[in-house]
């Protein structure tokens, strides 16, 4: 059964008044791997009554008061995207299409949508109920922060929202913790993994500069932001104090990562894989075929690549669900109509992360003076591709199962540090897990830039290459590797794509058809080099390309199309 999103649900279930109601920029699409369902089957599982509404219009009441007033609060994200990212290119060009949108055309969510979404629901809803802002809009603009679009520093938008909390990251415990707390009537203001807004700062949390300070000097915002990404795990995190305008945001240390077994619960609550009918009547909802027949079997990424925002809001420990939960689930897919054999993907962020990680970091948090992967290795990451591939094996078992999927990328420098096992995942990924080609995210060739991403260096790609063309052979398949690249990222110049045209042309014996101009998103080191000009890790100047047309340029030089 659905989350309800219309009233004729709420009075087939004879639900007098929802206890929540979810607010989202996608259409509701009931699956595990969109935020906003998530949070309402966790909601649901411990007795909330729970509401979603995706993609109200703006312009009247109709659709945001269609469920009536929550009896404890509003939840509102902009969806599984920033709406920003949604709508425009890094060129700054409208996007038409948008895969979370019924027939794709992407004209229903609004430009920052959590702050239209907060005003619609001031505007209509006269009775006045605490409005919760989450999801990865709000997570990754939770403080001052550069915003591209714009081209300036915004504030909180906690504050330009005027909400009052905003969830950042994986929000499962906060959001049950505020919903005990509004119910209960109790202070919510100890919770981890929320922000708010103080007329004080606390005294034992850290003082970030001011939103007036990082405004005007650069050298106060790279202060300031490394304060805030130092501030991330769960372990050794303190709370930050920001002052805003007269008064204080104020972020309470990161919720606790969920265990393994939390983590299995969240992925076991009945989730529909499909779109709610109020939605398909609508269109077609291009994501679902991604996602209707996917798995997720880890959260979190140590890459800690510096154009990634996953550290920020999904958190760098990679929590692991159990063996027999993805099992489970998988079985439970095979029973669905329309099913054809095919797991279209099992992964997370890093599909070969899955059961790795660091057993000092899970005890006491992350390293402050290195990081897992980068510029090498950590000695203490002991890299073992076992545990990924007992449970692909067992997948592989499992009645009217043709083929499991991983499609959600590798860390190919971590098959190569593993000296066990390392050739025998590439072995069977070539015979069992692709289907036909094996997406993957070199970004660059060049050292210096792919140094500014924190990326590896491309020797790494050319022993994975090498590898996975024999074990093609062995299997006598005929499959390739397809390249994700990234142009005019801070520190890469129009020479530094020629050069990287030349490798992927007389090594990599491909054009690059997916090259994507860098995009500076809030609460990322590159979207910091982009804005200052400086490589933080050294305090040097850097070259960064702010120009439309010659991020263009730098883009055609690798497509072949200048």
């Amino acid at each position: 059964m659905f989350i309800p999103s219309t009233a004729e649900e709420l009075t087939a279930l004879k639900w007098g008044q929802l206890d929540i109601i979810l607010v989202t920029g996608d259409a509701y699409v009931d699956s595990p791997f969109i935020g906003v369902a998530v949070i309402a089957r966790v909601l649901q599982d411990k007795g909330y009554k729970v509401g979603v509404i995706g993609q109200p219009d703006i312009t009247s009441e109709k659709d945001i008061m269609r469920l009536g007033v929550p009896k404890l609060f509003w939840g509102v994200t902009a969806g599984c995207v920033d709406s920003m990212v949604s709508n425009f290119t890094a060129l700054q060009k409208r996007i038409n299409n948008d895969d979370m949108t019924p027939n794709g055309e992407n004209d229903k969510r609004p430009d920052r949508a959590v702050i239209a979404y907060t005003n619609l629901i001031k505007k209509y809803c006269k009775t006045k109920k605490p409005i919760v802002l989450g999801g990865l809009e709000a997570s990754l603009r939770r403080v001052s922060h550069y915003d591209y679009w714009s081209d300036k520093i915004r504030r909180s938008v906690l504050f330009d929202a005027k909400a009052d909390v905003l969830v950042y990251g994986m929000g499962e415990k906060a959001v049950l913790a505020l919903a005990d707390a509004f119910r209960g009537e109790k202070d919510f203001k100890e919770i981890r993994g929320i922000c708010y807004a103080s007329s004080e700062a606390k005294p034992e949390y850290l003082l970030l500069p001011s939103h007036e300070e990082v405004l005007l000097d650069k050298m106060k915002f790279t202060e300031m932001f490394k304060v805030f990404y130092e501030n991330n795990d769960p372990k050794t995190a303190k709370g930050l104090c920001q002052k805003q305008d007269t008064r204080y945001l104020i972020q309470n240390p990161p919720s606790e990562n969920l265990t393994t077994t939390e983590l299995d619960r969240v992925y076991e609550l009945g989730y529909e894989r499909e779109a709610h009918p109020y939605y398909v009547a609508m269109g077609e909802i291009r994501a679902l075929e991604t996602i209707r027949f996917s798995v997720t079997s880890h959260r979190g990424c140590y890459g800690e690549c510096n154009f990634c925002s996953i550290t920020a809001h999904q958190g760098a420990t990679v929590i692991s669900r159990s063996e027999d939960s993805i099992v489970n689930e998988v079985k439970g897919i095979t029973k669905m109509k329309n099913f054809k054999g095919y797991i279209s993907d099992i992964g997370g962020p890093t599909a070969n992360m899955y059961g790795i990680e660091c057993v000092k970091k899970q005890n006491s948090g992350m390293c402050t003076d290195k990081r897992c992967l980068f510029p090498q290795k950590c000695k203490n990451m002991e890299i073992d591709h076992l545990k990924q591939l007992t449970l692909l094996r067992r997948l592989r078992q499992i009645k009217d199962i043709k083929k499991v999927f991983i499609a959600s990328g590798i860390r190919y420098d971590m098959v190569f540090e593993d000296k066990k096992r390392g050739l025998d995942y590439i072995d069977e990924l070539a015979e069992h897990h692709v289907s036909g080609q094996l997406k993957i995210a070199p970004e660059h060739s060049e050292f210096e830039v792919l140094k500014l991403m924190g990326k590896p260096s491309k020797e790494y790609l050319d022993y994975f290459r090498h590898h996975f063309e024999e074990a093609n052979e062995r299997a006598g398949k005929k499959q390739f590797l397809s390249y994700y690249f990234v142009a005019a990222h801070p520190g890469c110049n129009e020479q530094d794509m020629r050069h990287l045209a030349s490798y992927a042309a007389k090594t990599l014996h491909t054009r690059p058809e997916q090259v994507q101009v860098f995009t500076p998103t809030p609460s990322t080191y590159s979207t910091l080099m982009y804005y200052t000009g400086v490589n933080p890790f050294t305090d040097k100047n850097i070259y960064v390309e702010t120009g439309l047309k010659r991020k263009g340029l730098q883009k055609d030089i690798l497509a072949g199309d200048e």
